[in-house]
């Protein structure tokens, strides 16, 4: 007979350990599996050195994983969750999706587009109760235990799968009251005359540049003004909104002040330029059901707001 890879002290150490990865804590760690610090501790302290590496970097107040621990918890919790998973298939109660998905959205997106569908999606997936933060800066997936992330500009990283979900036409915008005041630009010249209102990007402090389309190539214009918002988009169309100035935003967000008057589009000729949201997960052949269904949800979704 060949020998077992794991025994149930094995496999119930592999547990402790993803748990004290994702609560930061020995001491939260043994409250959530009702079990002493200590039974953590030596658990860890077990497969440390069945392994031969240290897992976790310790201090007085914290833990946090060393780069071979983050590896070791990330392929663990994959073979846990598909374990729990089959033994779900198995006992029939898989047939809808189930479990909490804890997804980040930006501030944005997430009230205009993703949050006014999640009563939608419980209804089709009652078993499935949802974990949201709203946040525009980068999340840690491993560290976070996010299922899923939206972001703008996602940037290459062979451990994430993106899936774009629209390319969201961008929009500059006014008050009728400033645009009686100082009147409208024509071309993009006159953006120099005008009060410009800034976003600052909060994850480098970098003030984004506004697109345009101008005779059918790409301008990238880093206009100026007096008012800086960073953090949330809102400020700038609340700026907008009060008659202090210009703000170049998505469309989706500013569709309802467009329509009733409260807001006037500007610089329509140069229009046509957007920037792309897409959805992100962690690469791996097992995507918890849960997840998948949520995929699947958005995937159907996405088709509304591609067309104008």
């Amino acid at each position: 007979m060949p020998k077992r890879q794991f025994d149930d002290v094995l496999l119930g150490s592999i547990e402790l350990f993803c748990l004290a990865a994702e609560e930061g804590s020995f001491t939260a760690a043994a409250l959530s599996a009702g079990v002493t610090p200590a039974a953590v501790s030596r658990s860890v302290a077990r497969l440390e050195e069945r392994l031969g590496v240290r897992l976790f970097v310790r201090t007085t107040r914290s833990i946090r994983l060393t780069e071979g621990g983050r590896s070791y918890y990330e392929q663990s919790r994959q073979a846990l969750t598909q374990l729990v998973d089959a033994e779900r298939e198995v006992m029939g109660q898989q047939a809808q999706p189930a479990g909490t998905l804890r997804i980040s959205l930006p501030t944005t997106y997430g009230h205009h587009r993703i949050l006014p569908l999640l009563a939608e999606f419980r209804g089709r997936y009652p078993k499935v109760s949802i974990d949201i933060n709203l946040s525009n800066q980068n999340i840690d997936f491993v560290g976070g235990g996010y299922d899923a992330a939206i972001r703008v500009r996602a940037q290459p990283d062979s451990t994430l799968i993106a899936r774009l979900l629209e390319d969201a036409p961008l929009v500059v915008i006014a008050a009728p009251e400033y645009l009686a005041r100082v009147g409208e630009p024509l071309v993009l010249a006159d953006l120099e005359q005008h009060e410009c209102i800034q976003f600052e990007l909060p994850s480098s402090g970098r003030r984004i540049s506004w697109l345009f389309n101008e005779n059918g190539e790409l301008r990238e214009i880093f206009a100026s003004g007096s008012y800086v918002c960073s953090e949330d988009v809102l400020g700038g169309v609340t700026l907008a909104k009060s008659g202090v100035g210009l703000f170049q935003t998505y469309r989706f967000i500013v569709e309802r002040e467009l329509a009733d008057g409260t807001l006037v589009e500007v610089l329509k000729d140069f229009g046509g330029c957007s920037r792309p949201f897409s959805l992100l997960y962690p690469h791996g052949r097992h995507v918890p059901l849960r997840l998948r269904a949520f995929i699947d949800f958005l995937m159907e979704k996405k088709g509304a707001w591609e067309r104008p």
